[in-house]
């Protein structure tokens, strides 16, 4: 699979998303996401495409409501759930005027939905889904999506590659120091319309390319948003995750086996690691 990032060639329309959403009331986190005009038309793109029934959809977490707002030219209805109370407030008085926006503030793992939905709209993405609560929200939101429903994004594909990196300890890619070992191959795929089962446990395998240390993984995670979007990573969405192992001294064309396990939804906390 030729994976590759989405973007949008109207500038027109990423210029105007910008100027329009940088008047939105946002908490400074949400600023960031607003920012990152690459995840913002994505997103934008990938509603607009969407095809089928358009009575209702859930957006969830929704944050300061950018994705509610897209949503609201084509649904007749949309539920947003946001569990922030600072984000609600946000959201709250961004989408004051739109009739056809529900705005509720809980958890949605805690949510009693008694209507099935068109379209479910998730953004609670982090690499390989693993700090951000994407996978036990759509397992149970899905419960209450119609048979012909969709949700975005469609689901992930994550890819590692083996490192040497310069620090000790699990973090994100940016301005971090390190060198590449290997090619990037996948190791999963999840579509959100499965069953996915949390726990996630495979023996990754490598062909060293130089000789040297070896270290770490990095995992890229790329978001399908739709059958012809695939984006990522931006600086907002999914950026590439460093892992540590126990140092191992390699020559090229070696053969490395790396044991990785992690909980979705539980933080990087639960990433384990081990050289076979």
């Amino acid at each position: 699979m030729n994976l590759v990032t989405h973007m949008t060639t109207d500038t027109t329309i990423i210029n105007s998303f910008f100027i329009f959403f940088m008047k939105f009331k946002t908490t400074p986190y949400h600023f960031d996401l607003i920012k990152d005009n690459e995840r913002l038309s994505a997103f934008w793109q990938a509603i607009k495409e969407y095809e089928g029934d358009n009575e209702l959809a859930y957006d969830l977490g929704c944050g300061s409501g950018v994705l509610s707002y897209f949503l609201s030219t084509y649904f007749k209805e949309i539920i947003s759930i946001e569990i922030n109370p600072a984000a609600f407030a946000c959201a709250r008085e961004n989408l004051a005027d739109f009739d056809n926006v529900n705005l509720l503030v809980g958890d949605v793992l805690e949510f009693d939905f008694n209507r099935k939905a068109d379209l479910i709209v998730c953004e609670m993405m982090d690499t390989a889904l693993i700090d951000e609560e994407e996978v036990p929200v759509l397992n149970q939101a899905k419960k209450f999506l119609k048979p012909s429903g969709k949700i975005i994004p469609q689901g992930v594909i994550n890819s590692a590659e083996l490192v040497n990196m310069e620090r000790e300890y699990v973090h994100w890619d940016e301005n971090a120091k390190y060198d590449v070992f290997s090619d990037a191959m996948i190791y999963s795929e999840f579509d959100f319309l499965d069953g996915i089962n949390p726990d996630f446990e495979a023996v990754l395998s490598f062909k060293a390319k130089k000789d040297g240390i070896v270290n770490g993984l990095k995992i890229t995670t790329f978001t399908k948003l739709a059958d012809d979007i695939i984006c990522g990573p931006t600086p907002m969405l999914n950026p590439p995750l460093l892992i540590p192992f126990d140092s191992k001294s390699v020559k090229s064309n070696d053969l490395i086996n790396v044991k990785l396990k992690y909980i979705m939804g539980n933080g990087i906390e639960s990433i384990k690691t081990h050289v076979i």
